[in-house]
């Protein structure tokens, strides 16, 4: 766990929370406080459950038959998965950005007023398109072409209009699964400096392969690691979690020191 969090509030909690998908077990045993207003970055190699543990956040993983979840998650101190949780209404609240930008095939404002207007804005939708792309450091570069199809934006631009998308609806997290993973340099530098700016309104969540990434953007990370079962298949757990400085500079566990020195994964 994090060696001083607080002074920054928990709003999401895992607690002995394992995954698993039909009889196969993904992700076990997993503890850990996200703080409000602070970046989290998720890293180790692929299969250790980083995906499969950001999904849970806003329900995703409910959209798989063999899903289920034990332990418990909470956000802002309610069980994510309760019965009585509407998974649709926490997919507002805890907003999604995926590996390889999906704008909707839609104009440049649409993909930013659909959203709104299915869940019954009633403010002004142009002011909340431009400050939505305002936040999104994307306004300057659209305003004057908001009818154009979202598709036809660059790579990183795209990106960009999918994080305006998400804030439009004001949610409290903000979850990017590999966000940058598609992207050229450049792209990739406006995307980290766009994370910096919003965790000033919101609680990020990064899941990321790129260790320099997490090193350069988070304020928390958490090593996951994983592990051979007899029957042959992996699953995930959480090997170490602290202030993301102490875990590239003085990480408690040697998994963590071989895996950021670059010696596996």
């Amino acid at each position: 766990m994090a060696s001083d969090n607080s002074s920054n509030t928990s709003l999401l909690n895992v607690e002995n929370v394992s995954v698993y998908y039909g009889e196969a077990l993904a992700l076990k045993d997993v503890n850990m406080e996200i703080p409000k207003n602070q970046i989290t970055a998720l890293i180790g190699p692929s299969g250790c459950g980083k995906s499969t543990l950001i999904r849970c956040f806003n329900r995703l993983n409910d959209l798989i038959e063999s899903f289920s979840l034990e332990g418990r998650l909470s956000y802002k101190g309610k069980n994510l998965y309760d019965p009585k949780v509407d998974a649709v209404k926490v997919r507002r609240q805890i907003g999604m950005v995926f590996q390889k930008p999906n704008p909707f095939p839609k104009s440049i404002y649409e993909n930013i007023a659909y959203g709104a207007r299915i869940n019954k804005y009633s403010g002004d939708m142009d002011e909340l398109v431009e400050n939505s792309l305002k936040q999104a450091a994307l306004w300057g570069e659209v305003k004057d072409k908001l009818r154009e199809n979202g598709l036809s934006l660059s790579g990183g631009q795209k990106q960009r209009l999918c994080i305006a998308r998400a804030v439009a609806l004001k949610p409290d997290v903000i979850l990017m699964d590999e966000p940058c993973s598609s992207l050229d340099p450049v792209s990739t530098e406006q995307v980290e400096d766009l994370i910096h700016e919003l965790k000033g309104k919101y609680t990020v969540i990064i899941v990321t392969h790129n260790m320099q990434q997490a090193a350069r953007v988070a304020d928390l990370t958490a090593f996951f690691n994983a592990r051979e079962q007899e029957s042959g298949s992996r699953f995930g757990y959480l090997v170490e979690y602290d202030d993301t400085d102490k875990i590239f500079d003085n990480p408690e566990e040697e998994a963590t020191q071989k895996y950021v020195s670059g010696r596996f994964g």
